[in-house]
């Protein structure tokens, strides 16, 4: 391998760049920092080059058994500096994006997450997560949600936005008409809504719809569904945080299943 590059190098420079959402639409790259993701984009096959600190051992993935990709020693403090991470684990990956055309991903589904203006890339990453672990077919990121390449995003989802199709749609209500278009049945989470998530349809061919942390789903939105689903509160409790919702929803679908 050649010299670490250094933190005034220009190639790290420009890769710093890739921080910014717009860059990162604009030119269809983004970093995977950390081992967790590395891992899962070695196995996606979306790697352009891998970025090591000296002395860091080589993530799984690059044992010959799943796909290859160049290997670039940087500094610390210049590989710091690609990382958000408050102690960066020592290696990132430039990657192309992974996300797929909605209707790619709902060919075929029958476990859907549709998250609607969820602005939290906590949230968002650990819908995926849940949505991975529960068996859904896709995640779809719709209105104005966060960046799927956010890296707080990726670090939330542990590996698995690159385990399932995701979709990104910047019309929510084009996203939901969509879905029923494929097939689905759509169910909006909603504290108020008409019928117990342990007495909702959930166990066909279905679309879980979540809304906002703050404020829930617009009325014209959930208006949409074809049932809008309360999450029985049995303590005192004033509310679920989205995660826990959507974990409880898409479980819900997967145990009846």
């Amino acid at each position: 391998m050649s010299t670490p590059l250094k933190a005034g190098n220009a190639r790290l420079k420009e890769l710093r760049r890739l921080s910014r959402r717009s860059v990162r639409t604009e030119r269809r790259l983004f970093l995977a920092d950390g081992p967790k993701a590395v891992e899962g984009a070695l196995a996606a096959g979306c790697v352009e080059e891998l970025f090591l600190r000296p002395g860091a051992e080589l993530p799984p993935g690059l044992d010959g058994s799943r796909p290859q990709a160049p290997v670039t020693l940087v500094e610390d403090r210049a590989l710091d500096l690609l990382s958000d991470s408050v102690t960066p684990a020592g290696v990132v990956a430039l990657c192309r994006a992974i996300d797929v055309p909605l209707t790619q991903a709902l060919e075929g589904a029958s476990l859907v997450a549709v998250c609607a203006d969820v602005r939290d890339p906590g949230n968002a990453g650990t819908v995926i997560r849940c949505a991975d672990a529960a068996g859904a077919d896709a995640v779809v990121l719709a209105g104005d949600s966060v960046d799927l390449y956010n890296p707080k995003t990726l670090r939330a989802s542990v590996g698995s936005a690159f385990h399932l199709p995701v979709a990104v749609e910047r019309s929510a209500g084009a996203a939901v008409r969509a879905v029923q278009e494929a097939g689905l049945t759509v169910l909006a989470t909603d504290g108020a809504g008409e019928v117990s998530l342990y007495d909702a349809p959930v166990a066909g061919r279905v679309a879980w719809l979540f809304g906002n942390e703050a404020w829930g789903l617009p009325a014209e939105l959930a208006e949409l569904a074809e049932h809008r689903v309360a999450i029985p509160i049995h303590g005192r409790a004033e509310s679920l945080n989205l995660s826990t919702a959507a974990a409880l929803c898409l479980y819900e679908s997967a145990r009846r299943r």
